[in-house]
Formats: C-alpha cells, sequence, structure tokens
C-alpha cells in the first residue's frame, strides 16, 4: 500500500484515513474493536478522531470515540505507535468553557483527550471550527506549548476557508508561532465548493496537507439512494436527502459507468478519485462492517485513468 507524505507534518499517512465518528454512535465497543483491528490488518494505519464524538447519539455527552479508541490502544499492547492518531478540539461539548479555541481551554481540552485516548500524545491535533472569539496569536499560542510539550506532534485546521487559513497563516509568520500543517475540508465528488479554488490553490502553495471528511457525502456516493423511498430511517440517511436532485442523478450515473469499467464498486471509485485528486493526501471515510473495510482497500489499489478522472470531475 502507498503512502503519502502529510504536508510539513513529517509523517506518511495511509491513502484512506479512519474516521472515528461511528464509535460510540452506530458501532459500539466490541464492533469497533473488531472493524479497527480489520483496517490495521488491510495495512491501513491512520485515523481520525474528535472530543466532540459522539455527542449527538441519545445518552452520550461527547468523548464516546475517544474513549472506545483508548481502551483499543489498551487491548492491543504496542499499537498506539503503529497508529497516526488524529483528533480535535473547539467543538461545544456543553459544559461551562467547554468549547472555543481559547488558550486555557486547549490546554484542558488536550489532556481530557489524552486520558480517554490513554496516550500521552495524538499526532495531529485540529482545530475542528473557527472560534472568533479569540485571536489566531492565542490559539496558535497554544498549540506552541503543547508542541513544545510533547503532547502534540502537529497541528491542523478544520472547516477553515482560504480567508480565515490564510489569516492563520500570516499570524504564525509574524507572531514567531508554528502554521498550521493540514486542512480537513468537506470535499467530495458532489461537494467540491469548500475546497476548490482559492483554497486548494493554497494549500498547494504552502504544502498544507488535504485530508477530506463527508468523504462519501454521507452514503450517497454508495450510488444504493436514488429517490426518497431508499431512505430506510438510518442513523445517517436523513444527511443523504438533499443529494436526491437532478444533478445526483447524473453524478451517480458516471460513477456507476466508471464502476463497471474496473469492476469496483460505485463508493470504492468515488474514495479512489480523491486519493488521486491533486492536492489531497487522503480522504477520511467511515466503515460499520468489515465488508466496507475490504472495499477501502480495493479503493486504495484501484488506478482511475485519466479518462476516468475526467469523466467523474466534469460530471
Amino acid at each position: 500500500m502507498d503512502y503519502a507524505p502529510l504536508g510539513t507534518t513529517g509523517f506518511n499517512i495511509s491513502p484512506i484515513v479512519f474516521g472515528g465518528n461511528v464509535f460510540g454512535w452506530t458501532l459500539d465497543e466490541a464492533e469497533s474493536f473488531k472493524i479497527l483491528d480489520a483496517f490495521i490488518d488491510h495495512g491501513f494505519d491512520t485515523i481520525d478522531t474528535a472530543d466532540v464524538y459522539s455527542a449527538w447519539a441519545d445518552g452520550n455527552s461527547g468523548g464516546e470515540s475517544e474513549t472506545v479508541l483508548g481502551n483499543w490502544f489498551a487491548a492491543r499492547p504496542g499499537m498506539r505507535d503503529k497508529v497516526k492518531l488524529f483528533t480535535k478540539v473547539g467543538s461545544d461539548l456543553g459544559g461551562d468553557g467547554q468549547k472555543g479555541l481559547g488558550a486555557d481551554w486547549i490546554s484542558a481540552a488536550i489532556d481530557n483527550s489524552l486520558s480517554r485516548l490513554q496516550t500521552d500524545y495524538v499526532d495531529l491535533y485540529f482545530s475542528h471550527w473557527p472560534d472568533d472569539s479569540v485571536t489566531h496569536a492565542e490559539t496558535l499560542g497554544a498549540y506552541d506549548a503543547l508542541l513544545k510539550s510533547g503532547k502534540i506532534r502537529a497541528i491542523g485546521a478544520s472547516n477553515y476557508d482560504e480567508t480565515l487559513l490564510r489569516a492563520a497563516l500570516d499570524t504564525s509568520v509574524s507572531e514567531g508561532l508554528p502554521a498550521y500543517q493540514v486542512i480537513q475540508p468537506e470535499y467530495n465528488l458532489y461537494d467540491r465548493d469548500a475546497l476548490d479554488g482559492g483554497l486548494r490553490e493554497l494549500c498547494l502553495k504552502k504544502n498544507i496537507g488535504v485530508v477530506t471528511y463527508f468523504s462519501l457525502a454521507a452514503g450517497f456516493l454508495s450510488g444504493k439512494y436514488r429517490s426518497k423511498d431508499d431512505l430506510g430511517g438510518r442513523q445517517r440517511d436523513g444527511m443523504v436527502e438533499k443529494y436526491l436532485t437532478e444533478r445526483g442523478m447524473k453524478l451517480i450515473d458516471v460513477l456507476e459507468d466508471v464502476a463497471a469499467l474496473h469492476n469496483a464498486k460505485p463508493a470504492e471509485v468515488a474514495l479512489a478519485w480523491l486519493i488521486a485528486r491533486d492536492g489531497v493526501a487522503a480522504p477520511i471515510a467511515s466503515a460499520t462492517s468489515l465488508s466496507q473495510v475490504a472495499s477501502f482497500a480495493k479503493a486504495a489499489e484501484l488506478s482511475l485513468t485519466d479518462e476516468d478522472m475526467s469523466r467523474l470531475t466534469n460530471a
């Protein structure tokens, strides 16, 4: 399996990053362990989570995903050293002051995450959402302290647009502070506005790594949804309805055509398109079955032709 350098972080990552939002939500701990074991067995090594995962599920308050991962590391001696681990700070956890990118909360939040993850460092720490109540200098200064302490090894920003990222990079230069090395935008074959254009050009120019989330458009790019009748009331089905448009159907038609040429599934082609996309280091994708993890492996090995890429991009 080919591993790719992630911007200026100094480490390489697998061609697909596992999205840990499903741990403690659509997967219980035992099933999570099975999926994680399979992911590693297929040769992948990179996992993304966040302190807020999965607070939206009934009975949860955040931290569930990190807790499952920490228990998995504890049950698999030596596994932590084999994995590139991402987590995030900034989402609202519901408590007094437990949100945002202020220095005090970042300092407390990383310790909380490390405790749940049962590790003494994370490879990549993300600002989950922009926070206009604090300056870039305060946030980056907090990350500087964490980098120097060894609690984190690289920093990134999720959901930052070109203007915001550029301002943060300018602050890094003017204040002598560490710069964001990775960006995590919503990006897939259907949703491209968050990255394509100025942000992608900036990332290419500054060698900022890109890992994409919602890489399969909440499952729409699997091709199994053609109408509202296909929405079966499952956890993510409500997110799919917005894609059931004329444009969406035309995209699925092309996706299925290309998949047929490669004896592949539409989801595998959609991930392969992201892997091959200029400026993208790796897509983030979640799985809730062993067969889906096996599909990740096939997507990582799939070689799309220039014509395939053009058809998909133009669709």
